[in-house]
């Protein structure tokens, strides 16, 4: 059996072992190997090859996109995969990383199934699959909504046959969830220095939450949001959109589900609290929650392409 081989690239621990996790139940003939930056996955792509490259985008040192336009420079490389694993599904920086020479694209947050079956195509393309042994689970082509041609289109991923969520006929959600968070009084009151008041978008894979953030720290995020049907699961990863009102910049901030819990004492509470814990090491991603903690005011990034 021929060795088939893949290089993780993220500076988060958390979504470097969920794509592991992902990877070994799906392909266990893969060799997994892992960078915590653009710099380190250069190091060791100057001694060693691989079948597949999956690199996140922002990271500190070396980002995603220099490590690919450093690497297709490299002799040899021009037909090994490289997969761009990252929130930044907008049109400009799609087209930037297919003009550097990105093999697919799949947008945080994603599925073990989306992230299964990107793997499995970029193998097929290269030769690589039949190498690898074991028999390969079926993946649902519907994953492939969120690849390269559909995020040219400015969309958000979709997780694989999910249906979007039917708007509940509310005015303004933001402002209903910040009237239920300010009037439930039974939740004891956060750190007066982690107090943010505002506007967020919570994405889980197939899902999208408008939220109101109530309190913020380098390590989490408390967010209230309206109740649905399919409810955030502990452990579950996400991107939290985050916008200051200062100079309207926004960050895209890696989270997981650390907790759920029910705003009132009741089977029909309509409100949740969620607590997100951050997994982005980025040190430019952490000055800018600082700027946003001391600035104490976020609001939500409205455009489609977020």
């Amino acid at each position: 059996m021929a060795k088939v081989s893949a290089l993780i690239v993220d500076d988060a621990p958390f979504i470097r072992d969920l794509i592991k996790k992902a990877l070994r139940g799906q392909f266990p003939g893969l060799q997994i190997e892992e960078a915590v930056n653009g710099r380190k996955a250069q190091q060791l792509l100057s001694r060693q090859g691989f079948d597949l490259i999956l690199c996140d985008w922002e990271m500190p040192e070396m980002s995603g996109l220099e490590l690919l336009q450093w690497f297709r420079g490299q002799p040899g490389s021009e037909k090994t995969p490289f997969i761009m694993v990252t929130s930044r599904g907008d049109k400009e920086n799609v087209i930037e990383a297919i003009q550097s020479g990105v093999s697919d694209y799949i947008g945080k947050p994603f599925t073990s199934d989306q992230l299964s079956a990107k793997v499995k195509k970029a193998l097929h393309r290269s030769g690589k699959l039949e190498a690898l042994s074991g028999r390969q689970p079926q993946t649902s082509t519907a994953a492939a909504h969120d690849s390269v041609s559909h995020l040219m289109g400015g969309k958000l991923a979709v997780a694989d046959g999910a249906k979007p969520t039917a708007k509940a006929p509310v005015v303004n959600p933001f402002e209903q969830a910040a009237q239920a968070a300010n009037t439930t009084a039974k939740s004891a009151p956060e750190p007066e220095e982690r107090s943010v008041k505002g506007q967020a978008q919570l994405r889980l894979a197939g899902e999208q939450f408008a939220c109101v953030v109530k309190a913020l720290s380098l390590r989490d995020a408390l967010v209230v949001v309206r109740r649905a049907e399919r409810l955030p699961q502990v452990f579950e990863s996400g991107v939290l959109d985050l916008e200051q009102d200062a100079d309207q910049s926004i960050a895209r901030m890696n989270v997981y589900v650390h907790s759920v819990a029910a705003m009132e004492v009741s089977v029909d509470c309509e409100w949740l609290k969620v607590t997100l814990k951050f997994v982005d090491q980025d040190p430019q991603k952490l000055e800018y929650l600082s700027r946003l903690i001391a600035s104490g005011s976020a609001q939500r990034h409205y455009s489609p392409s977020a």
